[in-house]
């Protein structure tokens, strides 16, 4: 409650302004002997109530709640938070990333660009399988290849090679080597893993999914990608959720404080979701202009009738 109610400071001008209307339903215009006629007490009941429902949404903390995706019990570590605080901690998982079936593997030489030609240009290096099972990847449009249930990626010229369980360099290096062996010359193989993604929701410059496109990226790359944060977010609130969706492990971070870079939690891994919440003054703000949108024809209109009222009496 301490965490709503400093939150007046912030309001207060645009609390003053929007009391002062609802007060005109009570105080009518000075007569000319100087005194003030105050309205029947129903009129002055139905504007307490006006005031007490703004002053309620102004403190309300489940405001900024209300606006948050995937709310969770331990969020209230949010408020006291210094760097980086685990819920259901799973350790730290291998920095390097383990490819397993039904990736897709995007595949290119940097000595011949086109090995590994984008879809719209096609490859007359692959057999029909390979260009059946081929699909368009997300990093240039390169053509990726499926690890199949035998843990082997099935590519042109050199047929199917075993990767499963070799990490993103190694099954770069073991292609690179039969590619110099049966058919290429001095080749330098690329090998990029499309289907990696983590999920950025809430208070950043883009929301969407944005592909871990190497090894050990961090928070901080991916944020960057994104186009940093948006002005109204909450840099002590930022969440990620990762591993399974059934029992997650949850892993707050304080943006203000730098000694959150440390962390080895900010290494991102497949499918993490992060959210970022608003400040509760930026939702506060929201609800109550919602709000004023709402009541204003209204109090325009009373207080027209009002003042025509106390004219003619």
């Amino acid at each position: 409650m301490d965490n709503c109610i400093s939150n007046w400071s912030l309001y207060s001008p645009l609390v003053l302004k929007k009391l002062y209307i609802v007060f005109l339903f009570n105080i009518t215009v000075p007569p000319i002997n100087g005194q003030i006629r105050i309205m029947r007490n129903r009129n002055a009941l139905l504007n307490l109530l006006f005031i007490s429902f703004i002053i309620a949404s102004l403190f309300s903390c489940g405001v900024r709640k209300e606006r948050t995706l995937f709310n969770a019990p331990s969020d209230i570590v949010t408020d006291t938070i210094k760097q980086v605080y685990v819920v259901n901690d799973q350790g730290i998982s291998d920095a390097y990333y383990k490819i397993k079936v039904n990736d897709q593997l995007a595949i290119r030489n940097v000595q011949n660009f086109e090995f590994g030609a984008t879809a719209g240009a096609g490859n007359t290096n692959s057999s029909s399988a390979n260009s059946q099972n081929a699909t368009v990847g997300n990093i240039q449009n390169i053509l990726s290849y499926p690890v199949d249930l035998d843990g082997k990626v099935n590519l042109p010229a050199i047929g199917k090679v075993e990767v499963l369980g070799l990490s993103r360099r190694e099954a770069a290096i073991k292609i690179q080597d039969i590619y110099k062996t049966r058919l290429l010359k001095e080749p330098i193989i690329e090998l990029s893993v499309v289907n990696l993604k983590v999920t950025l929701l809430g208070e950043f410059g883009k929301q969407g999914n944005f592909l871990l496109e190497r090894d050990n990226t961090t928070l901080i790359d991916i944020i960057g990608e994104a186009g940093g944060i948006s002005k109204t977010a909450d840099p002590k609130t930022l969440k990620i959720i990762r591993g399974d969706r059934t029992n997650p492990e949850l892993i707050y971070v304080n943006l203000n404080d730098i000694n959150s870079l440390a962390s080895k939690k900010l290494i991102l891994q497949n499918h993490d979701i992060i959210v970022l919440q608003p400040t509760k003054s930026a939702a506060t703000s929201d609800k109550l202009q919602s709000l004023n949108n709402i009541l204003q024809p209204l109090l325009v209109v009373v207080n027209l009738a009002v003042l025509i009222f106390t004219v003619t009496r």
